[in-house]
């Protein structure tokens, strides 16, 4: 199979920008390669310079940015948009000059809670210019994450949707930094009863002037910031730098393969990291032009996408790829997807039988791709030059060096399963969490990244995932922190004690399951585990919901009151219980 998916990349007329890896890896210096982005005097430079600005004094001034495939809503048929880089150019300097205007300074914090349209890349790039510190914000979050991350750290300015906006305004009093509300396809007001000042978008960007000069940002000085879950605690804020461009750039050039002529689509939803780096940063800056759908996932209506616009590149979810493969081989051969050169996934593992089907239907594999929040851009990955081992997560990035090591940091031969870690110092690793060094440090052991997975190589450098090493949940490519859902399903009246694991699922990747001991009064029925489902899907988030419930009369625990999650995954799926000397009552 490996031979036959080489022989069929080797035959693509289109020759990957990276045709030698090996001698790429072994010769890498990050310095050769500087000159693929712009900087300013003294070594500054700024993100949406390089993405945006500095292509309006090349060719590509006129050239598409991006396609904005609109969804058909109720009244109004599907339609599309086109913004050339000078159009993103302008609006971009329009909306730094509101920011101005409204006091937001350099590293100032401006969140974005918005669908999928051209306004989050105009407010996103317009913040960067700006020098304020930016961060998306997934539509699926509910008032308890919003407030978590927007008080944690402590943001100025909130970009939103009308239909979205009401979630912001049951927090809103709670929030004292926050100053601004700003609403797309809203009317500006006055701040009352200890709101936020509202104001609209469209009202202060006809104000304002198109003429910007970009911050001149260090390296080190934060671009942007996400929240990403843990097992324990509430979600830390992930920043990543200026500096990282480098690296994010090189992986879309030398991974993705993106050339001028391609038309390109990352599926990921902008309040994920790979939807930022890889959906906005990255193949901007190498002069792509991106497609943006902010519709449902619909199987047809993706290959009708994948058609109409002739895509060239695409960058979706195992998820995806196997809800795709549900919808049956002959839907694919309706559409005319031949305008495809590379297909890509990222998430969570790729099995094998995804590459083999993208082989059978699309005649071109799955390229898996594997990456954190935390580590800022791909690290290891298939490439367009390398021949792919179905299953495996590929190589490492140029500029990394990744090993498995043991629990004393020794590192394992081929074939031993250990802990995956990275040597920390590739450009785009995160520099810290926001205001939680403590945190921070615990990533690094033994002089070791410690990525949390655990993996193995084999005798020719490929690594192949094995499993999460901690209780951290991917479904369907989202990483849900247990402690978050916990928190949440205890809030409920009828709930006294909740423990939550990931459960191994075909679809999905891992469910979200939780144990839930419930309060005098109280007795289980399909109708309160329904209601439980939706509390949490309010509250926390949509995708972060338990599938499953099972009520328990107890729980198991550590004599210090701690949930072994480690004894409900075991019990739930048949496995051996293992070391049970600091359970409660044992």
């Amino acid at each position: 199979m490996a031979e036959e998916i080489h022989k069929k990349l080797d035959q693509l007329k289109i020759k990957p920008h990276l045709q030698d890896y090996h001698s790429a890896y072994k010769d890498y210096d990050h310095k050769k390669h500087e000159h693929e982005i712009e900087y300013f005097e003294n070594g500054t430079l700024n993100v949406a310079h390089n993405s945006v600005d500095r292509h309006t004094g090349t060719w590509r001034r006129n050239k598409v940015a991006i396609i904005h495939e609109a969804a058909a809503t109720e009244g109004k048929p599907a339609w599309s948009e086109k913004l050339t880089y000078q159009d993103l150019s302008l609006r971009s300097n329009k909306f730094a000059n509101v920011l101005k205007t409204l006091g937001v300074k350099k590293g100032d914090r401006v969140f974005l809670f918005l669908p999928r349209t051209p306004a989050v890349y105009v407010s996103f790039f317009g913040a960067l210019k700006a020098g304020a510190v930016t961060s998306t914000l997934f539509a699926a979050f509910g008032p308890d994450a919003l407030y978590d991350r927007l008080s944690n750290s402590q943001a100025k300015m909130i970009i939103v949707s009308p239909e979205l906006k009401p979630r912001v305004d049951e927090i809103a009093k709670k929030l004292p930094d926050l100053t601004y509300i700003m609403v797309v396809g809203g009317k500006s007001g006055t701040a009352a009863g200890g709101m936020p000042i509202e104001v609209s978008y469209e009202e202060e960007m006809a104000k304002a002037s198109d003429s910007f000069t970009c911050e001149r940002m260090k390296p080190s000085d934060p671009c942007f910031m996400l929240y990403t879950s843990g097992t324990t605690g509430k979600p830390k804020g992930v920043v990543h730098t200026h500096g990282a461009l480098l690296q994010q750039h090189l992986t879309a050039k030398w991974v993705l393969d993106l050339h001028d002529e391609d038309i390109y689509w990352c599926t990921a939803d902008h309040g994920w990291v790979t939807g930022i780096v890889y959906g906005m940063i990255s193949p901007l800056s190498n002069g792509a032009t991106l497609l943006i759908y902010d519709g449902r996932f619909e199987p047809e209506r993706w290959y009708e996408i994948l058609a109409k616009h002739r895509v060239n590149i695409w960058y979706t979810a195992p998820t995806a790829i196997r809800m795709l493969m549900k919808g049956g081989d002959e839907l694919v051969a309706k559409h005319d997807t031949s305008a495809l050169r590379h297909i890509y996934s990222v998430g969570e593992p790729l099995n094998p039988e995804a590459v083999r089907w993208g082989m059978k239907v699309f005649g071109l594999p799955f390229h898996d791709t594997w990456w954190q929040t935390e580590t800022g851009a791909m690290c290891i990955t298939n490439y367009p030059c390398l021949p792919i081992r179905p299953g495996s997560m590929g190589k490492p990035m140029p500029g990394v060096v990744g090993a498995i090591i043991d629990d004393k940091g020794a590192i394992l031969p081929p074939g031993v399963e250990g802990h995956l870690a990275l040597k920390p110092g590739w450009l785009s690793m995160m520099p810290t969490l926001w205001n939680d060094d403590e945190r921070y440090q615990k990533y690094f052991n033994m002089g070791w990244y410690i990525t949390g997975d655990r993996a193995i190589t084999d005798t020719d450098g490929y690594f192949w995932f094995v499993g999460r090493g901690d209780d951290v949940i991917k479904t369907s490519g989202e990483r849900v922190g247990p402690f978050e859902v916990e928190s949440a399903l205890v809030s409920h009246p009828a709930i006294a004690e909740a423990g939550v694991i990931g459960k191994p699922d075909a679809l999905r990747g891992e469910i979200v399951k939780a144990f839930i001991t419930l309060r005098d009064g109280y007795k289980p029925s399909p109708e309160l585990e329904e209601e439980i489902q939706k509390y949490v899907k309010k509250h926390l988030a949509g995708h972060a919901y338990p599938r499953e419930i099972s009520f328990v009369d107890t729980l198991p625990k550590t004599r210090s009151g701690k949930i072994m999650r480690r004894v409900l995954r075991a019990k739930e799926m048949g496995l051996p219980i293992g070391d049970t000397s600091t359970m409660e009552n044992d």
